[in-house]
């Protein structure tokens, strides 16, 4: 198969879960199964058995793979794969209730930064995210896996437009109350080692993963690289902030006011996570329509493009940086 790169949106592939809840619907639009607490929305994946499908289109039914094999350079720029596979996974999180507490290995296999930007939280919702000063491994064994747990993590008031950054290795517990867009690196390894004593779908306890998680807990995390300052950036139709940078990608947020067309750029790799808004990305034989909830990849050769904004948008742009 032969197509020039284009602009696509994929379909989500929705996750139950015993802590999920049904608000992606009503915050974000999403088209849930009934009956089951929906805990992720995986938008942009390329793992195996998760790899998600261009949702309409002549690329219709395509998955994210296939599109790294038929593009190329066309799609990554200088982006490099991870293992192989697309250097990005994006998901939508709704915690009804409290996530594990839980941690990513620091090295080898399965390393996962990761940045949450909280789209909505409820009054008094809090999130986890490192150690408390002071905190170390003595202290870890003492608590493991037991409720005394959340008196050595470091608590976060959650609000709409905040947004954190993980490290692989930090210890980190989303909470009750919160709808989070979740940009991460490739994998889906985690250590759980507290869960609140609470049981799966299945009714049966989940499993925990005590001695692995002990063995990558990062310490040292410090609150100015989990809340990275924002810094605002000059653009010429709205407002641009960055809210994270790491080795692995950079996290924009984008709000536009006019709704004038203008071209896209091209020459980068971009991923957009809208949040509010409508509009479509058109060009001569290609148009792709977006609405708030839908997670946009932009290719980096993109043919020539021009964006058309239903009034008001804002978005997550994310980027990877090149590797030295």
């Amino acid at each position: 198969m032969s197509s020039p790169p284009v602009p696509v949106v994929f379909e989500p592939l929705y996750k139950p879960k015993p802590w999920g809840g049904r608000r992606l619907a009503a915050l974000l639009g999403k088209r849930l199964p009934a009956g089951v607490p929906i805990g992720e929305s995986w938008e942009l994946a390329d793992l195996p058995g998760n790899e998600a499908r261009v949702r309409d289109g002549p690329l219709a039914g395509t998955t994210l793979g296939e599109l790294v094999h038929i593009w190329g350079r066309d799609l990554l720029g200088d982006v490099q794969l991870d293992d192989g596979r697309f250097p990005l996974l994006i998901k939508f999180l709704d915690a009804d209730q409290d996530l594990s507490v839980q941690v990513h290995p620091q090295a080898g296999p399965g390393v996962k930064r990761e940045a949450w930007y909280v789209v909505h939280a409820e009054p008094g919702a809090k999130l986890y995210v490192g150690l408390r000063d002071g905190v170390g491994p003595d202290d870890m064994q003492r608590v493991v896996n037991t409720p005394r747990i959340v008196d050595v993590l470091q608590a976060w008031d959650a609000a709409a437009g905040q947004c954190y950054y993980l490290p692989s290795g930090t210890l980190h517990a989303l909470g009750a109350g919160i709808v989070v867009a979740e940009v991460q690196t490739p994998s889906d390894t985690t250590y759980r080692v507290y869960d609140w004593d609470r049981a799966g779908l299945d009714g049966r306890p989940r499993e925990l993963h005590v001695e692995q998680g002990l063995r990558n807990i990062r310490y040292g995390v410090t609150p100015a690289l989990i809340a990275q300052p924002p810094t605002r950036m000059d653009a010429p139709l709205g407002e641009v902030t960055r809210l994270v940078t790491c080795t692995r990608f950079i996290v924009d947020h984008v709000r536009v006011r006019a709704s004038l067309p203008c071209d896209l750029p091209r020459g980068t790799l971009r991923v957009w996570i809208i949040l509010r808004g409508r509009g479509r990305l058109v060009g001569d034989a290609h148009a792709c329509t977006f609405d708030r909830g839908d997670v946009m990849l932009i290719p980096a050769g993109c043919a020539p493009t021009r964006q058309e904004l239903a009034g008001g948008c804002e978005w997550l742009e994310v980027i990877v940086p090149q590797q030295a």
